[in-house]
């Protein structure tokens, strides 16, 4: 699990990428950030900050164990990746992206998290990923697995609406690849925090974000990938079953939470197993 001073030397290390080449702090804050990015490129665990002088020696019948420092929660990760994502200079220099940040919704201790594109009109509405149309049909989807919405962890590889021009209104397009990079830091660090036993990459933009991959969804699905050492899925996104709203389409996707639920140990009854047969 990630420590505050893991966190820190990242954001520190995305802060070139965001346009930041400096960075004001007093001598004491620079010598104990200066050891703590050193430690981190040779993979060693850095010193901590001097303390207090140690109390004087007592017998060992009436010695307790020195307190430790309590890890830091993923809430607390959660939090702290939040509110940088809202001033994210590497997605606010762009100029190409809206300005209402949408983050994620969820379990932070799921086993499940799903990943999509970018939110639309209805996500920049109430400020939470998959909440139009295309979230009604990933509800469903869960729904059908047995799961509800707040067992699982949502969210979406650009964090910001991606424009188009003063005229939007409710139309929405997919994130460029200049604007997944932008944003990519970010969902990475959610799943360094989340740790979930399974990720599900809805769509094709999530795919080539997450995994580099820029074949089609098709070429893909029915295989599984490495994100960050996690077991990764790709289907098709919800939006996609609007549009194709086939036998075919459903029973590909529902082939490939049928492979998730049997990776995460779920019961499969043997309704849920001849879906589309």
């Amino acid at each position: 699990m990630s420590s505050l001073r893991q966190l820190a030397v990242e954001a520190l290390s995305n802060l070139p990428m965001q346009g930041q080449t400096t960075l004001a702090v007093d001598a004491e804050a620079r010598a104990i950030l200066r050891e703590w990015m050193l430690a981190a490129r040779r993979g060693t665990v850095a010193p901590q900050p001097p303390t207090a002088p140690e109390p004087a020696v007592v017998p060992a019948a009436v010695t307790t164990p020195p307190a430790q420092e309590a890890p830091q929660s993923v809430e607390d990760k959660l939090a702290y990746l939040k509110a940088r994502a809202q001033n994210w200079r590497a997605a606010r220099a762009l100029g190409s992206l809206r300005d209402t940040m949408v983050f994620a919704v969820g379990n932070p201790h799921a086993r499940l998290m799903l990943v999509g594109e970018a939110p639309g009109y209805e996500e920049e509405l109430q400020q939470e990923p998959f909440v139009g149309p295309a979230g009604q049909k990933l509800n469903q989807i869960l729904a059908a697995m047995g799961l509800q919405r707040s067992e699982v962890y949502i969210s979406n590889i650009c964090k910001f609406r991606p424009s188009m021009g003063p005229a939007q209104n409710t139309a929405n397009r997919a994130p460029s690849d200049e604007e997944i990079a932008a944003c990519l830091p970010l969902i990475m660090a959610e799943i360094r925090a989340i740790r979930p036993s399974c990720i599900v990459c809805l769509g094709g933009t999530a795919a080539r974000g997450l995994l580099g991959h820029a074949a089609s969804v098709a070429s893909q699905r029915g295989n599984w990938f490495d994100c960050q050492g996690i077991p990764t899925r790709v289907t098709y996104h919800p939006s996609y079953l609007l549009r194709n709203d086939t036998v075919t389409a459903r029973r590909s996707v529902w082939e490939d939470m049928l492979a998730v639920m049997q990776h995460l140990g779920m019961p499969i009854s043997p309704k849920q197993q001849n879906y589309f047969r």
